[in-house]
């Protein structure tokens, strides 16, 4: 037979043992009443100290929820007392610092993205063509969400068209379909995000076949 091995199985098996070496103890010559004595006490400060952390638990969790509320009330106070603070200090917004606060932020604007440079042809097919180009430098602007390609496309009197969106990708290649053949066309990439899009690439000209 195995030793228990949680709480409750032990607990139950240390009174089952006080209480056979107790009425039995003819059996267990071995085992003196002093050890009973001391097994009985050993279970006895077990079962108060199970009794305490019960205790502790919950005043634990009272305290817990206590302190939440009352965190909740200061933040509550100190905010509407700070809105109070700037209203007064609307004129002389640097005094908030003799309260431990300070002007509001302004945001950061968002910048449009740089320019992508080494627009290129990295393959062309009937009617397909694939670009590829170089990201914007990091420090040229802000963080690129998206590429828009434009295309404008030769008329008959040999002049060329209005820039016109062909495609929108999120890397810095993009696979067009469907592209006119026979004809001269001329592509350009610009970096977009939240506040626009930012200056065109170089220009390509292309004639597929």
């Amino acid at each position: 037979m195995n030793f228990p091995r949680t709480e409750s199985e032990i607990e139950n098996l240390a009174e089952q043992m006080i209480a056979g070496f107790t009425a039995h103890a003819g059996d267990f010559p071995s085992v003196l009443p002093a050890v009973v004595t001391q097994l009985t006490g050993e279970l006895s400060g077990f079962k108060e100290a199970i009794t305490d952390q019960e205790s502790t638990k919950g005043q634990l969790k009272i305290a817990t929820v206590t302190k939440e509320d009352g965190l909740e009330n200061l933040t509550t106070l100190m905010k509407n007392c700070l809105k109070k603070a700037e209203i007064d200090c609307t004129t002389l917004p640097e005094n908030l610092a003799e309260i431990g606060w300070g002007t509001r932020q302004q945001p950061t604007p968002i910048l449009a993205p740089g320019v992508p440079t080494l627009l290129r042809s990295t393959a062309e097919g009937v009617g397909d063509i694939w670009l590829a180009w170089d990201k914007p430098a990091s420090e040229s602007g802000g963080i690129v969400r998206n590429y828009v390609i434009e295309r404008c496309d030769q008329k008959p009197d040999n002049t060329f068209g209005p820039w016109m969106v062909v495609g929108t990708v999120y890397n810095n290649e993009a696979h067009l379909l469907q592209q006119p053949s026979n004809l001269r066309l001329i592509y350009r990439v610009k970096a977009s995000n939240a506040a626009g899009a930012g200056g065109p690439s170089n220009t390509l000209f292309v004639l597929l076949p």
